[in-house]
This record gives structure tokens, sequence and C-alpha cells, in this order.
């Protein structure tokens, strides 16, 4: 189990996972159900989730640790969804008690307070809008989640190197330390991040574009004590005149991350001294323990397509975003749910194979659109034009006095779900539901996830007072009353129920928890049409 890692200057102590010889090199063939490539958060999340639903899963990466080798903290902010995944799961619990949770951010510019808010109003949510931590300990929670699951097979020091697309399954060429095999599936999820050779192998088509700005993380203890809360420059006279980020993480470390502008060396901007006196200028005469530096430059990458028959592209392999918002490891991490589900039904016999098709439908529209999100922060942090210059500083003028003029302060909208509203799945709704607190029908406390954690969990129909029962087979849906009897069904309590829904009104949930439909007082066939329609039958 993962307790901690030791932070200290150059990096974080990891562990190292068992490297053990795969059944393949003593002969033995298997045809995979699912193969998952790529051990960082993206693919453990997918194999995680696959495997928590009774479905057998093996995942295959290089290395045997988790992180960059321990190198950073690399993506740090959990947001509300992706800890609603995390909660069904099984490792919320460990997420948040080591992480720093927190809904309060604040925007400045030099020394002025432009706005704040606290993301926390109006949530309904049993998970908080935002959790820090080190991506490592989230991957490694992941790990100690999946030797638990009985249909999890995880190979370390297993290299992928290429694929053969056959009829009816993939042939995976992996390399370990006591030699080559080849692994087959049925289906196969890419999650090995920006360098995959399987979309190389594959030549599967992909956008690209690379950022001209430059930005220097630095990893610090200090002993100036600061709230938990989210601060961002969008200037700053102490980094002359650049943006910067100022977040709490988990073993009293912050991540610093400074803007240095597009000509700046990246050796020099991570130069011990060079650092020291930057930190200097932020913090003022404070101890200060570096525990890692780094410079980081971004990049921007779409895939034409998430699927290519029988592999899907999840993560940083399908696309690549700038790090504003949080939206790279967040999204990553709903589309292993996305996948996961629809494989889950399809291997069950739930649903067609179509459905998979909706992936790609989904998640590259999910993509597009941060991707578009955080180009325009970036715009905004890094003017391309004197014209853009201008205006953006004079958006900041205008925002230390006028409130329109915050709204256009834009150093990073923050990491939603996306909305299926446009998906050939959904009937009507496709926002997520949040993750709402309840009363079991046996009482006990609970939460919309609980009623979808596990093998066979699909879809969830919750009836609100003054419409009829409908009648579905239980492998396909769990029915159940909201505040109030319903023809009989299972009754939940709790007081957020009655703001998702009104009087007479069903709603069909997914099983990722998006909105498949949201109907007023429907029938048993009109529950089942848009049931069917979110499974991609045609009826």
């Amino acid at each position: 189990m993962a307790e901690q890692a030791s932070a200290m200057g150059g990096g974080y102590r990891l562990p190292v996972f068992p490297y053990s010889r795969p059944a393949e090199l003593e002969g033995k063939r298997k045809r995979h159900k699912v193969a998952v490539v790529g051990g960082g958060l993206t693919g453990l999340t997918a194999a995680c989730d696959l495997a928590g639903r009774g479905l057998p899963v093996v995942l295959l990466d290089e290395d045997d640790t988790v992180g960059v080798r321990g190198a950073s903290s690399r993506g740090i902010v959990y947001a509300q969804k992706t800890l609603e995944i995390f909660d069904r799961l099984g490792i919320y619990r460990r997420v948040a008690d080591k992480g720093v949770t927190w809904s309060v951010g604040k925007v400045l510019a030099d020394d002025d307070v432009l706005y704040s808010f606290d993301a926390a109003q109006g949530s309904l949510s049993r998970q908080p809008p935002f959790i820090n931590l080190q991506q490592f300990y989230v991957e490694w929670y992941l790990v100690d989640r999946l030797a638990e699951l009985p249909e999890a097979d995880l190979r370390w020091r297993n290299r992928v190197t290429g694929i053969a697309l056959k009829s009816d399954h993939a042939a995976l060429a992996v390399e370990t330390p006591e030699g080559s095999y080849t692994l087959e599936a049925q289906w196969v999820i890419d999650a090995s991040g920006l360098a995959s050779r399987i979309r190389q192998a594959l030549g599967a088509p992909m956008a690209a574009e690379l950022g001209e700005d430059r930005w220097c993380i630095s990893d610090v203890r200090f002993a100036k004590t600061l709230p938990s809360e989210r601060w961002t420059w969008a200037k700053a006279a102490f980094n002359d005149g650049r943006a910067v980020w100022q977040h709490p993480m988990a073993d009293g470390v912050w991540r610093l991350d400074y803007q240095m502008g597009a000509d700046a060396d990246p050796q020099r901007i991570a130069d011990p001294e060079t650092v020291r006196d930057r930190l200097r200028r932020h913090l003022g005469a404070v101890e200060v323990e570096i525990v890692w530096v780094g410079p980081y430059g971004y990049r921007t990458q779409l895939m034409e397509n998430f699927r290519l028959g029988r592999v899907f592209f999840a993560g940083d392999v399908a696309h690549v975003m700038n790090p504003f918002g949080a939206r790279g490891g967040n999204s990553g991490v709903q589309d292993a749910e996305n996948i996961a589900w629809k494989l889950a039904a399809v291997l069950t016999g739930a649903a067609p194979e179509a459905l998979l098709d909706s992936y790609n439908e989904e998640r590259r529209a999910a993509g597009a659109h941060n991707i578009h999100v955080t180009t325009r922060t970036i715009r905004f942090l890094a003017p391309r034009s004197p014209f853009e210059h201008r205006l953006r500083d004079a958006v900041l003028d205008l925002a230390r006095h006028y409130d329109f003029a915050r709204a256009l302060v834009n150093t990073g909208r923050l990491s939603v779900p996306f909305d299926y509203a446009g998906s050939s799945l959904t009937t009507s709704g496709g926002a997520a539901v949040p993750n709402l607190a309840i009363a079991l029908p046996d009482g006990r406390p609970g939460a919309l996830s609980d009623l979808l954690r596990g093998a066979g969990a699909l879809f969830l129909v919750l009836c609100f007072p003054g419409s009829a029962a409908p009648k579905l087979p239980a492998e396909l849906a769990r029915c159940f009353a909201c505040n109030g009897g319903v023809g009989g069904l299972p009754v939940l309590r709790g007081d957020a129920l009655d703001r998702i829904a009104g009087a007479g009104e069903v709603l069909v949930i997914r099983p990722d928890q998006h909105l498949a439909a949201r109907l007023t007082r429907p029938d048993t066939p009109a529950v089942r049409a848009a049931i069917d329609k979110a499974l991609g039958c045609v009826r």
C-alpha cells in the first residue's frame, strides 16, 4: 500500500514494482479481452474501471514505477468529476486524506486581488470542487487498487514495440527483460502518452502545434504560512510582469509555476541560483527547500479519430493541451471512464459494437473543446501582438475597478465535465449529474456513485413523485424512487435530489453519471428507448 513518497532535492523517491514473467514466454497463448498500454494516470484509470466492472484486463507498462521516475509533481489538480470517478473506483478516500482540498481561488495583478471565487458555493456533489495532489500519488493508489482486483493483470517492464490489426483482434509485440512475445487482445486502449509507438506504427493522423511560451516549475517547501487556496497572478512584478501560479500540494510542498517568456533559455531558468533568486523575489527572505525544479514548454495535439479499428486512443496519445485550468489529466481520466463503460457493455452483450464508435464522437469533441478553452487562456497570458498586449493590460487595469472586466481576465478556466448534449447517444440532457449525497434504500448514507459501482452496473433510472415506475430488466437498469413512493420501487432520500428534478420527471443516467435523458411522466417504452439509444441500439 502506498503511504508516502519522500520528497527531497532532485525529485521524489517512489516505489519500484516487481517484474513477473509473462505466461506467453512459457508458450501459453491466450486472447485477452482488453489490453491497456501505458501505466500512467489514464491507463491505470481505464484498467481499474474495467476490472472493477468484472472485466479481465491486462495492463502493459515499459517502466516499473509511477510518475516520470519521480522527477516532478506533474499534474496536481483533480476536479470534482474526476474525484467522483475515483470515488466509484475506490481510491477517493486515500486521495482526499493525502491531498489538499480547496475551493477558493484568487486572481491577482501585482499586489491587487482582481477577484476571488469559491467553487464550493452551490455544489451538490459529495466530492469537493478540487483536491491538489502530486500525480504520482494518484497513480500509486490506482496500482494498489488494481492489486486488489482479481481481474487485473499488471505487467511492469513490458514494452510494446509494435502492433498488427486483425479482423477480430490486435496482436501486440512486447519486449521484456527475458525476451519478446506476442500478446493478443480483442480490444486495445492506447494510453502510452505523447510518444505512442502504437499511434506511430498505425500512422494515425494527428494535428499538432508547438507553443511559443516557456515556464518553470518549482516544487518547494517554505516556512511561510499561506492559506490552502489557488492564487494566480495574471502578471506579477516579482516575475518581471509575467504570470505566476501558486498551489499547495501534499507533504507540505507548494507548486509554483513561473512564466518565463518565449525566448527563455531552459537551462538558465532552471539554474539553482536563478531559481533561488526568483523564489526570494516572490516569497521574501524565508527559508526555502527546493524539492524539484524543471522548465517546460507546451504544445497542442489532437488526433483526427480516437478510434482505429480495435484500438482506442486515450489521454495524451489522443489530445494534448496547454496545462491551464487542469484540463489535461482530468480529461484523460474521463476518456478512460467513457471507453471503459462502453467496452464493458459490449463485452457483456448489453450493447452492440456500434456503441464503441461513440467514444470518438464524444471524447474527441471534449478534447477539441478543451484545446479551444486553453488556447484562449494562453492568448491572454502571452499576447501574440502589440495590440493583444495592450488589450490584455487594459482589461487588467479595468478589472481593478469594474466587475464586467473581471469576467474577461483569463488565467485558466478550471476543468469541468464535458456536456454530451449533442451526442448521438443522448435523448435529452447530456450534462454530468453531480454525485449527490443520499440515503440508500437500506438507510445507510451513500452517494449516486454507490449505485454505479461493481460488475454489471449499467443505467440508473431515478423516478420522482408523480411519475410511473418503469418495468425494465434488472441487468439493464437499476430503478429507484426519489423522496417518495413510486410504484413500489426502492426509495432514495436526500435534500439534493429535489434540486436536480421536479415532480413527474424521470432521469436516465448513464454508467459514467451523465444524463442520457430527462423525461416527463414517461411510460416504460419511452424509458427503454432512451436506454437503447444510449447503448447505440437501433430498435
